[in-house]
């Protein structure tokens, strides 16, 4: 006789084992987002397929090697991405990895913007020369790594603060994700197009320059003339107001951001309709 009770609680037991282990996986990719971790998986898939690859072809040679790879490998890992292994174990003993966030991603958004276009509006008053990225799909990683790590909530006095002359900060640019300050003095590429203006200066370049290879948007306060400028997709929107540039942040953050998600579940639910 069929014990369906049996069979009833073995498959809730398997659902909750594989939802429990892609969770984990969720935070943890999530965790690694926009670090060198995730050149990292790249790595190891392309030595896991050459391995393959070499058993599948009886390559002798590049099999050992690739097995003392993946033998040897994990322990490079824990050397090499010790402050990533660091972090997660933080934010385990905090029991912030399986919380999740309070706050909706509208008042996040709103608040970062709120405080980069008041911070803006003081530096422009006063002269003061800034260069600040706003980290959007594409990860900076490689960009963050050449500043000085923040990891510091987003406030306009913060902000202004790094920015003021002949502080060890003020040269470079901050990279901002979402409400955090994530690094500062960052080295941005700078553009070389023939078509930019010979009165824009260095920060300009590197404005144009980080838009060009990412879609984040990079906000200029000029020190000569106070002008605020903005780029994003290699285009300049220069001399634009602080009311200006607060409506061109709520465009690309938060009416973008909420159209990507409604599509994204309208899709879902058409998929479920059929």
């Amino acid at each position: 006789m069929f014990n369906w009770e049996w069979s009833f609680l073995n498959i809730l037991k398997i659902v909750v084992d594989i939802g429990i282990v892609w969770y984990v996986l969720y935070k943890l990719l999530m965790l690694i987002r926009g670090t060198k971790a995730i050149q990292l998986l790249k790595g190891i898939f392309v030595v896991i397929s050459v391995y393959l690859i070499s058993v599948l072809f009886e390559l002798a040679t590049v099999r050992i090697l690739m097995w003392q790879v993946i033998m040897w490998g994990p322990l490079g890992i824990i050397i090499l991405f010790q402050p990533e292994l660091r972090r997660a174990l933080e934010q385990l003993g905090r029991g912030s990895f399986f919380s999740r966030n309070s706050k909706s991603e509208d008042e996040v958004f709103h608040h970062s913007i709120k405080a980069i276009a008041d911070s803006c509006n003081y530096m422009a008053k006063r002269r003061i020369g800034a260069l600040i990225t706003i980290e959007r799909e594409t990860a900076m990683g490689d960009y963050i790594s050449t500043g000085i790590p923040i990891n510091a909530k987003l406030t306009n006095q913060l902000l202004t603060n790094i920015f003021i002359p002949n502080t060890p900060l003020h040269d470079g640019a901050v990279i901002i994700n979402k409400d955090e300050i994530v690094a500062a003095a960052c080295y941005l590429p700078l553009s070389e197009s023939p078509f930019i203006s010979k009165e824009l200066g260095t920060r300009h370049r590197a404005a144009l320059g980080i838009s060009e290879v990412t879609d984040s948007i990079t906000i200029t306060v000029s020190e000569e003339t106070g002008n605020i400028s903005c780029t994003k997709n290699g285009e300049l929107h220069r001399n634009i107001s602080v009311d200006k540039l607060a409506e061109l942040l709520e465009k690309e953050l938060v009416t973008k951001f909420k159209s990507s998600t409604t599509k994204g579940w309208n899709w879902r639910g058409k998929k479920n309709d059929e």
